[in-house]
């Protein structure tokens, strides 16, 4: 299985959020960029164990690249 994909985003307060397209849900919250990706390290594990338990399906992960385009 692939790694799920991670978006991180700064906020207007300088603190720092993440999410996963292929789990909603999965989220991280932190006033640090290091801080906030290893909350997601940790969420992600944790959201897919509470999807079994539930008997939820386990999504595959569907990102295939990331990319970041400055627009000069």
């Amino acid at each position: 299985m692939s790694g799920f994909a991670v978006i991180v985003e700064r906020g207007e307060d300088g603190g720092y959020g993440a999410w996963s397209p292929d789990l909603p849900g999965c989220v991280a919250v932190s006033d640090s960029y290091d801080e906030c990706v290893r909350l997601m390290r940790e969420a992600i594990p944790l959201h897919i164990d509470s999807l079994r338990r539930h008997g939820d399906p386990i999504p595959l992960p569907s990102t295939v690249g990331v990319l970041t385009i400055d627009a000069a």
